[in-house]
């Protein structure tokens, strides 16, 4: 078989197996939003993604593995999300802050976000899994705040305005935290009409 057959043959093969650890670094997130921690087990995960237990475990052969990448996985789809968001907010004009708040609180209410919150959970008792999420939290955090401060125009070097950036985005995931316990939507309308009009005289 020659070199170039050779290569061939293999780039199917290769397909399959990113789209074997694609499905299951999927199921993982989404098992993480429906069932919790303690639900999402490596044969869970298996199933959901429509793959065996073996073929799980040759992607990530322990359940820290599978979590890790998750992990990593969560942060690259938060980060995805938050752009395709922003790229759909109108240019500028009257509602532009109550658009860039209500796009801010959308994150917050996703099921990447309670994917993430299980994250948290999650690794909150664990050595291994808790480094890597913070690091990953904390450069989303920070890119989401870039972002916020570009969306809103805000001027950070007058007095108040940082505080008045992270208030904001305390606001959004405190809005997301209250959605996971029961459908929050009319008070969170209110609640984003309100600061809107806040961002409006502040900035």
């Amino acid at each position: 078989m020659s070199t170039a057959t050779s290569a061939s043959a293999r780039a199917p093969k290769q397909d399959r197996s990113r789209a074997t650890r694609q499905r299951l670094l999927e199921a993982a997130v989404d098992c993480l939003a429906e069932v919790g921690w303690s639900g999402s087990t490596v044969a869970v995960v298996a199933e959901r993604a429509g793959v065996s237990r073996g073929a799980a475990q040759h992607h990530f052969p322990t359940r820290e593995d599978l979590f890790t990448a998750a992990v990593e996985h969560v942060s690259v789809q938060r980060r995805a999300e938050l752009d395709a968001r922003a790229a759909a907010l109108p240019a500028s004009g009257r509602g532009r802050h109550e658009a860039v708040v209500r796009m801010l609180v959308g994150l917050y209410t996703s099921p990447l976000f309670r994917a993430a919150l299980q994250l948290w959970v999650a690794v909150s008792t664990d050595d291994q899994l808790r480094p890597r999420v913070l690091e990953l939290e904390s450069r989303i955090g920070r890119e989401t705040h870039r972002t916020a401060v570009t969306l809103l125009g805000a001027d950070e070097s007058r007095p108040g305005v940082r505080e008045t950036v992270q208030a904001t985005l305390d606001m959004a995931r405190g809005l997301g935290l209250a959605d996971v316990l029961s459908d929050d939507s009319e008070r969170r309308e209110r609640i984003v009409r309100q600061w809107a009009r806040i961002l409006d005289a502040q900035l």
